[in-house]
């Protein structure tokens, strides 16, 4: 990942988690690898009651490969529910490689854009 992704990755981790709050009752971060399920490292970990409900993957356009689907479709196995967080305009590529890995049915697809509106 490149660093401008990284810092925009790291940002919408940061965004998402403070969000996810309001829902769940703890919401851990994966910025270096500090928090482990099930022997993976999804972005976020979202628990309720000290119960893992679901996982956040968060993808920028260079880290949209067939190997992430791989790691999707793992994670989908899990037993909890999965989002894969992706570009707005890069959902349809990701839900060709949700059908190939046969996960399209099982994992939540959301979208993201930077929108900039000057005067």
């Amino acid at each position: 990942m490149e660093s401008e992704e990284k810092i925009f990755h790291d940002w919408l981790l940061m965004y998402l988690k403070q969000k996810l709050s309001r829902e769940y009752t703890e919401v851990l971060t994966n910025f270096n690898k500090e928090n482990k399920f099930e022997g993976m490292y999804p972005d976020l970990i979202l628990n309720n009651y000290g119960m893992t409900v679901g996982v956040v993957v968060v993808e920028t356009d260079s880290t949209i490969t067939a190997e992430s689907a791989k790691r999707w479709k793992q994670l989908s196995g899990k037993g909890v529910k999965l989002i894969v967080m992706v570009p707005e305009r890069a959902k349809q590529k990701v839900m060709g490689l949700l059908w190939d890995e046969g996960i399209a049915g099982s994992v939540a697809l959301g979208g993201y854009e930077l929108k900039v509106n000057m005067p």
